[in-house]
């Protein structure tokens, strides 16, 4: 699989920050009241959320669970716990208030979990960036 497997986890990295961010914007303009803090918020994580969840990616590829759900679902809590914990910090030293960085972070955990499960079942079907699976699936 070599260079391409990195292929596949910047492609996922991307689509799921896409989505992610979309989401958080939301929530945040939501509980906030005021839409350009759901954008300061949605749009900070950008940065951070692509990097832990690039070596999230890195990390779990080379995670010898097979099962596809039973792996999609223990991806989505380890991402989600690192993901909220990243949305709570970053909330907090936005809006100035730990208690609107937990109703934020608390609030996504439902959505983000959701979202997350449906883009990991999404992506288990394209064979981007896994050149063996593509060959097995043809022969």
């Amino acid at each position: 699989m070599g260079d391409i497997s990195y292929k596949r986890h910047l492609a996922k990295t991307i689509t799921w920050r896409a989505v992610g961010t979309l989401d958080t914007v939301l929530l945040s303009w939501i509980i906030t009241g005021n839409p350009f803090t759901g954008l300061k918020i949605g749009f900070s994580e950008v940065v951070t959320k692509m990097i832990l969840y690039y070596f999230h990616e890195r990390i779990w590829f080379k995670i010898a669970i097979k099962e596809s759900r039973r792996r999609h679902l223990l991806k989505t809590i380890s991402w989600r716990i690192i993901g909220t914990l990243d949305t709570v910090l970053l909330s907090w030293l936005i809006t100035g208030s730990p208690l609107m960085g937990v109703k934020i972070g608390m609030l996504e955990v439902i959505t983000k979990m959701i979202l997350y499960y449906l883009h990991e079942r999404a992506w288990y079907r394209i064979n981007f960036g896994l050149e063996r699976r593509k060959r097995l699936r043809n022969e």
